[in-house]
C-alpha cells in the first residue's frame, strides 16, 4: 500500500447553491472507500444559506461563507486556509464521484514529482467523456482531452498529462506550497483558466501531472456557470454571461503572460494571433457588450507581468 493511500485528503468544494448539485456531490463523498478525508464547503450562495439546511445532514463537512467577490479562485484560496491534508482535491459541486475515486486517484502520486492527478470524468449521461486530462494547445488555450467524445475505452491507459481539470483536480500540497504566488490560485482570474495556470506554473517548477483512468466521476459541464439550456452543450462560450465571457478572454491572456517562455511565445505567435482574430471577430459580431466589460479592468496585465517577474 502506498503512503498516499493512507494520507489525510482535504476536499474543497466551491458552490453557488444551485439545484441539488451539492447534495449529490456530498453523498458521493460519504460513500468513498478512502475514509481518511476532511471536507470544506465554500458557500457562495445568497447569504450563505446552505449551512443551516445541509450541515446536520453532512456532519463530516465544514461550511464556510465564500469571499466577498464570490470568485472561484478566491473561494479555493479560502478553502486552502483550512486544509490539513498532504493531498488536496478541488471539486466542483456538480461532480459525482465513483465510490473508489479518491482511493484510485491517490495511486497516481506514486512518483514524488507528480504534483497533479486527474481521473476520467464523464458527463452525467455516463457515456460522454468530459475530461481525461488537461492539456495546453498550440493556440495557448486549455484543452480537456476527450471532451465531448463517446467513452469507447480509448483513454484506458494511465499516463502523464499536462495538468488536472479544475472540475476535479487533485494536488500535492507540497507542490502548491512551492509554486505559490500571493496565494495558491491567482485571485486575478476569478473564473476559468486557474487550473491551466497552476499546471503551467507547476511544469515550469519541474512537477508532473498524471492521469488515472480508474478514478472515475461524473461532471455536469457548466452546471453553475452556464444557463440552464446550455448545460452539456458544445461551444460553451455562447451560453456564458457577458462577465464570464470577458473572464474567459482575459484569463487566457493572464496565463500566457505569466507562464509562456520567450521562445515559446515566438513559436506560437501565429497560432495565438489567428485564435484571437476568431475570438474577437465573434465577440464584435455577436456579443459586443463583452468588449466594454473586458476593457473596464485594465490593471490585470500589469499585475500579471509583476507576478511573472517575481517568479523568475
Amino acid at each position: 500500500m502506498s503512503t498516499a493511500s493512507i494520507e489525510l485528503t482535504s476536499i474543497i468544494i466551491v458552490t453557488a447553491g444551485a439545484g441539488d448539485y451539492l447534495e449529490r456531490c456530498l453523498d458521493s463523498i460519504s460513500k468513498q472507500t478512502h475514509k481518511n478525508f476532511e471536507v470544506f464547503v465554500i458557500d457562495n450562495s445568497h447569504q450563505g444559506r446552505l449551512k443551516n439546511g445541509l450541515s446536520p445532514r453532512y456532519p463530516f463537512a465544514v461550511f464556510s461563507p465564500g469571499p466577498e467577490n464570490n470568485s472561484y479562485s478566491g473561494s479555493l484560496n479560502k478553502g486552502m486556509q483550512f486544509c490539513r491534508g498532504d493531498f488536496i482535491l478541488c471539486l466542483n459541486d456538480d461532480c459525482i464521484l465513483d465510490d473508489r475515486f479518491i482511493e484510485e486517484a491517490l495511486k497516481g502520486f506514486c512518483d514524488d514529482k507528480v504534483g497533479m492527478v486527474c481521473g476520467k470524468l464523464l458527463r452525467w449521461d455516463n457515456t460522454t467523456l468530459d475530461s481525461t486530462g488537461l492539456f495546453l494547445t498550440f493556440w495557448r488555450t486549455a484543452k480537456e482531452r476527450g471532451y465531448g467524445r463517446k467513452n469507447t475505452g480509448k483513454y484506458g491507459a494511465a499516463g502523464f498529462v499536462f495538468g488536472a481539470t479544475g472540475a476535479a483536480a487533485f494536488y500535492r500540497r507540497k507542490m502548491l506550497d512551492e509554486i505559490r504566488e500571493e496565494d495558491y490560485f491567482d485571485n486575478n482570474f476569478g473564473y476559468f483558466y486557474e487550473d491551466l495556470d497552476v499546471a503551467w506554473r507547476a511544469k515550469r517548477a519541474g512537477w508532473k501531472g498524471y492521469y488515472v483512468p480508474l478514478a472515475t466521476a461524473r461532471h455536469l459541464r457548466g452546471g453553475t456557470a452556464r444557463s440552464q439550456k446550455g448545460q452539456g452543450k458544445p461551444f460553451a462560450r455562447r451560453f456564458l454571461s457577458g462577465q464570464l465571457q470577458a473572464e474567459l478572454i482575459k484569463n487566457r491572456y493572464l496565463t500566457i503572460i505569466k507562464n509562456e517562455s520567450f521562445i515559446g511565445f515566438l513559436l506560437h505567435l501565429p497560432a495565438v494571433v489567428l485564435y484571437d482574430c476568431l475570438v474577437w471577430g465573434y465577440t464584435f459580431l455577436f456579443i459586443r457588450p463583452v468588449v466594454k466589460i473586458f476593457l473596464k479592468e485594465r490593471g490585470y496585465i500589469k499585475r500579471a507581468i509583476q507576478k511573472r517577474l517575481a517568479g523568475k
